[in-house]
């Protein structure tokens, strides 16, 4: 549970950092990244901790 609330957090704060940056390459990453977290949170629980144990 932490770490699908932790995701929540940095999918929420990537966005907002993105919708008020100006710099449009950072903005890009920041929406990328927070995909990423989206990605993870719908994976089922143990796929997810099977690929952050491989990495």
């Amino acid at each position: 549970m932490v770490r699908i609330d932790y995701l929540k957090s940095q999918v929420a704060r990537a966005e907002r950092l993105a919708k008020t940056i100006l710099d449009q390459q950072t903005a890009r990453q920041l929406q990328a990244f927070a995909a990423e977290c989206r990605r993870e949170l719908e994976m089922p629980a143990s796929k997810a901790t099977r690929q952050r144990a491989a990495a």
